[in-house]
């Protein structure tokens, strides 16, 4: 998921430098929405592996 994020990123910057605005703010939108869900998904990894080595 963070390969996607990275992705629409680099997307969303060369749209940006071509002029494109309105593919670069889509782009930047879905890119920041990508990376924000593969943050919860650390956590929420990161918080079950430590609840599951307690046991």
């Amino acid at each position: 998921m963070l390969k996607w994020a990275a992705i629409f990123f680099v997307i969303a910057i060369v749209a940006a430098i071509f002029g494109f605005t309105g593919i670069a703010a889509g782009a930047a939108s879905i890119a920041k929405t990508l990376f924000f869900i593969f943050i919860v998904l650390v956590i929420v990894m990161f918080t079950l592996g430590v609840t599951i080595m307690k046991k």
